[in-house]
C-alpha cells in the first residue's frame, strides 16, 4: 500500500508539473498574440496576423506560435525578436515589421501629411510576398493573368483575388469619366524589379501595384528627397480614385511619409487591419 501511495504521488506531482507546463505555454503565446505592435496599439497582433490570413485564405494556411504556415510549404517567422530602427525593418522586416504600422483609413484618415518615417505598407516581408506570389521572376510570371485598364491590357497578379480587386476598381471609376485623364496612360504594373536604390524587391515585382498617369505623380525620390528627410507634396489625384482603390483592397502611396502617389498596392490585410484601427479609436501603430 505504501509503494502505491508513493506512486500516486509520483505520478500526481507529474501531473502538476506538465500541467504547469502548458500554462507557461499558454501565456506565452497570449503574451506574443495579443500584445500590441507598441504600447499605445489597440489592434494586438493576432488581430493583425487574423487579418493577413482571411486576405489570403488559400495562401495562409494556418497561424502557429511566430510563425505563418503557408501553402508551399514555407514557414515564416512572426518576429524575429531584433531591434530595428526604420531603414532596418524596410531591408529586413519580419512579419511583425510589415504589419506595425497602421494604414489610416475613414475616419482615421485626418488628411494630414504623415509623420516621418510612416509609411504602412513600404515595409514588406520578402518571404510572404515570393510565398503569395511566386519566389522567382519566372513564377511570378506565371502567376498573372491580363486586366482590361480602360482600352489597355494590363498584367495582374490573380493570388488572393488581386486581378477580381482591380476590375472592380476599373468598374467603379468607369463612373466617373472625368478621372479617366489621372488613370491613362498607366505607368506599368507587373516589372520584376528592385525598389529604386536599394536590393528590396518592389510589389510591381509580384504584379500587384499599378502605377497610374505620371503626369500628376509625385515620388519623393523626384523632389530630391533622402531617407528620412523628404520635401512635402501636393498630391494631384482625386480623393474618389484613393476611395475607390481602398474600398477594394488596395493601399495608396500617398499616405507614406516616402510618398510615390501614382503608386496603389493591392494588400487587403492592411486595409482590414486600418478598419479595425477606426473601430479602435485610431491607434497608428
Amino acid at each position: 500500500m505504501a509503494a502505491d501511495r508513493r506512486g500516486f504521488r509520483l505520478r500526481f506531482d507529474w501531473n502538476l508539473f506538465a500541467g504547469g507546463f502548458l500554462l507557461v505555454v499558454a501565456i506565452a503565446a497570449v503574451v506574443l498574440f495579443s500584445q500590441p505592435s507598441s504600447a499605445a496599439s489597440t489592434v494586438p497582433l493576432f488581430d493583425r496576423l487574423a487579418a493577413l490570413q482571411r486576405a489570403y485564405p488559400e495562401a495562409v494556411k494556418a497561424i502557429e506560435l511566430n510563425v505563418v504556415v503557408m501553402a508551399d510549404g514555407s514557414r515564416i517567422e512572426v518576429d524575429d525578436g531584433r531591434q530595428k530602427d526604420h531603414q532596418g525593418k524596410l531591408a529586413a522586416a519580419d512579419i511583425e515589421d510589415m504589419l506595425s504600422q497602421i494604414y489610416p483609413i475613414g475616419a482615421c484618415d485626418d488628411g494630414r501629411p504623415p509623420e516621418r518615417n510612416f509609411d504602412p505598407g513600404r515595409i514588406r516581408n520578402d518571404a510572404i510576398f515570393r510565398a503569395l506570389y511566386g519566389a522567382t521572376k519566372e513564377a511570378a510570371a506565371a502567376n498573372l493573368v491580363s486586366v482590361d485598364w480602360f482600352g489597355s491590357k494590363l498584367p495582374f497578379a490573380r493570388a488572393g483575388g488581386a486581378d477580381a480587386a482591380l476590375r472592380a476598381v476599373v468598374k467603379d471609376l468607369r463612373a466617373d469619366p472625368a478621372l479617366k485623364t489621372y488613370l491613362v496612360p498607366s505607368a506599368g504594373t507587373f516589372n520584376w524589379r528592385a525598389v529604386a536604390g536599394t536590393k528590396r524587391l518592389s510589389a510591381h515585382s509580384f504584379g500587384a501595384a499599378i502605377d497610374l498617369n505620371t503626369k500628376f505623380a509625385d515620388y519623393w525620390l523626384w523632389s530630391g528627397g533622402k531617407a528620412g528627410n523628404v520635401p512635402t507634396y501636393r498630391n494631384k489625384f482625386p480623393k474618389e480614385i484613393v476611395d475607390v482603390f481602398e474600398r477594394h483592397g488596395f493601399i495608396w502611396g500617398g499616405k507614406w511619409y516616402h510618398y510615390d502617389t501614382m503608386h496603389f498596392e493591392y494588400r487587403p490585410e492592411l486595409i482590414a487591419i486600418g478598419r479595425m484601427a477606426e473601430a479602435r479609436g485610431c491607434p497608428r501603430s
